[in-house]
């Protein structure tokens, strides 16, 4: 193929012009906002609008939100300093078993340094419910960690719902929500969700990498992560990004003056599957998932990784649902009971406004040959 042919946007989404140009003048105007002169209030000022325009599409106050450098910081963040916030009330913690790494290997630390951590497994569907979240709430309950859309299934999980559960439960339990694959991709603004603390990226935006946002809500207190000059009101220090925060926030206000993105990548979704489906009849759903962007499929009897390879050496780039660290299968469709030739044959599809139907057929087409031409290999 002579182009790239591009099915990975829940890894990482191009960086949008908008965000580009930002980018570009604010490294042209490259005050330190922590300096005390007019060049440098001027940086300090953008940053200000900056936060202003991210806020407003969270749904919250600027004064609420924080620049980190990714959704893997603002996660670590959250947890670490939520559960040492609520250290008197105890050490337990409930998460899900599908949630992302930076979920998932910072509570496993935390369990090392003596905490307990109760796993919520999900169902075929890759759905956690709200009454298991509150048969798992105790009196020692100090944080409740749930993902709002998981990034290899596409499936939403019941945030909200589950935020009234536990603040009924006991309102002193802190409740983080990462919103990596939720921000801008679901139609409520994410402050509805009424979580405590939300982490969010940029580079899933058409924003560029190394910059994301931590939600904490007003009246919450954490102590910071990195100390040092006191930037960020004092919980997040170290010179701001000021490049990386206004190609964020560009990429942001894009997003949002662009009526119908999620409709249109819905539909492309949809006939990417029709598609699929009609020309490998031994291809599975395994999720169509429930955000416009993100949905998993498998080849039972293939390997994903082989498939993903061959692929990209034709310019087709998808994700591999399987093959994760050193060659386990992804712990996400391992947690909800897929049958090993369906884990071994999973794959990623995760979409955008700007997929095509001609790439959803080129797509097709490849998958299609890749199948055939394997099945040849293997018999």
């Amino acid at each position: 193929m002579d182009r790239l042919i591009y099915f990975d946007y829940a890894a990482t989404t191009p960086v949008r012009r908008e965000a580009v140009d930002a980018m570009m003048d604010a490294l042209g105007r490259f005050g330190n906002p922590s300096s005390r002169y007019e060049y440098a209030r001027q940086a300090a000022q953008r940053v200000r609008e900056d936060r202003e325009a991210v806020a407003k599409a969270f749904g919250c106050s600027p004064a609420e939100l924080f620049f980190t450098s990714c959704g893997t910081e603002g996660d670590n963040w959250a947890i670490r300093r939520g559960v040492e916030a609520n250290r008197r009330k105890g050490k337990h913690i409930v998460t899900t078993a599908v949630e992302h790494a930076a979920v998932l290997e910072t509570c496993k630390d935390l369990e090392r340094q003596g905490y307990e951590v109760t796993y919520l497994k999900p169902d075929r569907a890759g759905r956690v419910t709200v009454e298991q979240l509150a048969a798992a709430l105790r009196p020692d309950t100090a944080l409740v960690s749930m993902m709002l859309v998981n990034n290899e299934t596409g499936a939403i999980l019941p945030v909200a719902e589950c935020v009234k559960a536990v603040k009924a439960f006991d309102p002193a339990i802190l409740f983080h929500c990462d919103a990596v694959q939720g921000f801008l991709k679901t139609p409520e603004p994410l402050v509805k969700l009424g979580a405590d603390l939300v982490a969010i990226s940029g580079h899933k935006v058409g924003g560029p990498k190394g910059i994301g946002a931590l939600y904490i809500k007003k009246g919450v207190r954490l102590r910071p992560l990195l100390t040092g000059g006191g930037q960020e009101e004092g919980l997040r220090s170290g010179t701001e990004a000021t490049a990386q925060i206004a190609g964020f926030a560009a990429a942001v206000r894009a997003n949002v003056a662009a009526p119908g993105r999620l409709e249109r990548t819905a539909a492309m979704k949809e006939y990417a599957l029709e598609q699929l489906k009609a020309a490998l009849p031994k291809l599975e759903v395994i999720s169509a998932g429930d955000v416009p962007h993100i949905c998993a499929i498998t080849l039972p009897g293939y390997k994903s990784e082989v498939i993903v390879r061959v692929l990209g050496d034709q310019g087709v780039c998808v994700s591999s649902g399987s093959a994760c660290h050193k060659g386990k299968p992804s712990h996400v469709f391992a947690a909800m009971g897929l049958p090993k030739r369906w884990l071994d044959g999973a794959l990623r599809l995760s979409f955008s406004p700007d997929t095509t139907r001609e790439e959803a057929d080129a797509l097709t087409r490849a998958l299609r040959d890749a199948a055939g031409s394997l099945f040849t290999t293997l018999s």
